[in-house]
């Protein structure tokens, strides 16, 4: 029994030695996740959500008071451009059309009458200037006659006087012609008269008639046959027949946060997905952005809000689909992921493994050990740069942390271009974030084995 006593203490005191080893080998080291600067296609894309939108959308509204005889589309259905899509009852204005049209015919008549009395009236003044040329000859003779004394006083007179008889005649077929002509024009003003009053008639039929005003679908429709519908502004209650949406031009209307509206630009491309399409995206580009910040609690542009609270804001962005689909409805939920930049071939590294450092504050290292700051040294002055800690090998092959500055450029989902400070293929301390936040230049590191960083990169095993 002592025997196995024995045994086990040895045990215990052996297992207490190779603990305490490996606790003194891995003293002042810094377990960390490590990843590579390497190259690859990045991307900038930000959020937005919001509903889809055709591009044009028209209320058909009541332009004449009266009760709906037909309904002639129902809601959802596709309409087409001049399609008679409602009517309302047109009694008194279609007797108004029959009636002026009555008249008109009347009118017509009357002028036909005119213009036969005008011809003979035409026909009267060539008879009366015939006579009168005719009489003219017999007086121009009469007067050679009497001068030479052949022809008595008598008969010249009666010559002259049947010749200023025939000049009364054809000024009286003049004024008969004129006469005629006037009672034509006059009965062709009364016809405009009634044609105009016609169209004024017509037109107020036309109003008891819904035309689609072009290609779409319907897309609400507030009154049923046998309402009573009056003329009224835009969205007042009764005014409205139906509501038409033109879907040959599909957008996703969504809203962007204040801080990233300053990157999207018109004609950027957006992949849009629709919550009621999950395993759909539709293409498409940036064709407005918004100049009024939108209160995000109430939606209302800020120039139009009373009050002055401070709050989140977003702006307006309308992306056009490329290729809409025949599923797509008005009003659905719907993301837009607009790419406001893109770089190919970009040398990278991720979100994560960026600090905000400063350099004085590291322990500068000797080769026999740690060399303190003076305890009468002032304290510096914090004065952080942007940076990674890049893992390289002391003389004696231990993993060192070195803080290198770095400038960048475009962001993706999870890493970050880099423009100037580390070269491909170098190895930085990507997290944990705890980590990096206390990390100095200078620690011993150590690679966690478990293995796989934030941003997705492998750590490589010690």
């Amino acid at each position: 029994m002592k025997k196995i006593i024995l045994i086990a203490l040895a045990l215990l005191v052996v297992v207490g030695l190779v603990v305490a080893m490996v606790v003194r080998q891995q003293s002042g080291y810094t377990k960390v996740l490590t990843a590579k600067v390497v190259h690859e296609d990045l991307s900038t894309i930000i959020s937005g959500t919001g509903q889809i939108k055709p591009k044009l959308i028209v209320n058909v509204g009541a332009t004449a008071m009266g009760r709906v005889t037909h309904l002639y589309v129902k809601e959802g259905e596709h309409v087409k451009k001049g399609e008679v899509v409602a009517s309302i009852e047109n009694v008194q204005q279609e007797a108004n059309v029959h009636g002026q049209q009555a008249s008109i015919d009347a009118a017509k008549t009357d002028i036909a009458s005119y213009i036969a009395a005008e011809k003979t009236a035409e026909a009267n003044l060539a008879h009366a200037q015939a006579d009168l040329e005719q009489k003219k000859l017999d007086w121009d003779r009469a007067q050679e006659l009497y001068k030479d004394g052949i022809m008595d006083k008598q008969d010249y007179d009666s010559k002259k006087a049947a010749y200023d008889l025939d000049v009364a005649s054809v000024d009286q077929a003049v004024a008969g012609v004129n006469q005629a002509k006037a009672n034509t024009d006059s009965a062709r003003g009364h016809l405009h008269t009634q044609e105009a009053d016609l169209d004024v008639n017509e037109d107020l039929l036309n109003r008891t008639i819904a035309i689609a005003p072009f290609d779409g679908i319907v897309t609400n429709e507030p009154v049923r046959e046998g309402e009573t519908v009056v003329e009224g502004i835009q969205n007042t209650e009764g005014s409205t027949l139906m509501t038409l949406a033109d879907m040959s031009i599909i957008t996703a209307e969504v809203k962007v946060d204040e801080t990233d509206i300053v990157n999207v630009q018109i004609g950027q491309p957006a992949d849009v997905t629709v919550d009621a399409l999950p395993n759909k995206v539709f293409k498409g580009h940036v064709t407005l952005v918004g100049d009024q910040a939108l209160l995000r609690s109430t939606g209302v542009a800020t120039s139009q809000s009373t009050t002055g609270t401070e709050e989140a804001k977003d702006f307006k962005v309308v992306v056009t689909l490329d290729n809409p689909s025949d599923e797509l409805r008005p009003g659905l939920s719907c993301t837009a992921k607009i790419t406001t930049a893109h770089k190919s071939n970009a040398l990278s590294l991720p979100i994560q493994a960026l600090v905000m450092h400063d350099p004085a504050s590291d322990v500068a290292k000797s080769k026999g050990g740690v060399q303190a700051a003076t305890a009468t040294s002032a304290p510096a002055k914090p004065n952080p740069v942007q940076g990674v800690f890049v893992v390289e090998k002391d003389p004696h092959g231990r993993l060192r942390a070195k803080f290198v500055p770095v400038t960048t450029g475009i962001t993706g989902a999870t890493d970050i271009e880099v423009l100037s400070g580390v070269t491909a293929g170098q190895e930085i301390v990507s997290g944990p974030y705890k980590t990096l936040r206390d990390l100095k230049g200078g620690s011993l590191l150590k690679r966690d084995k478990a293995g796989v960083s934030a941003s997705g990169g492998t750590s490589s095993s010690s």
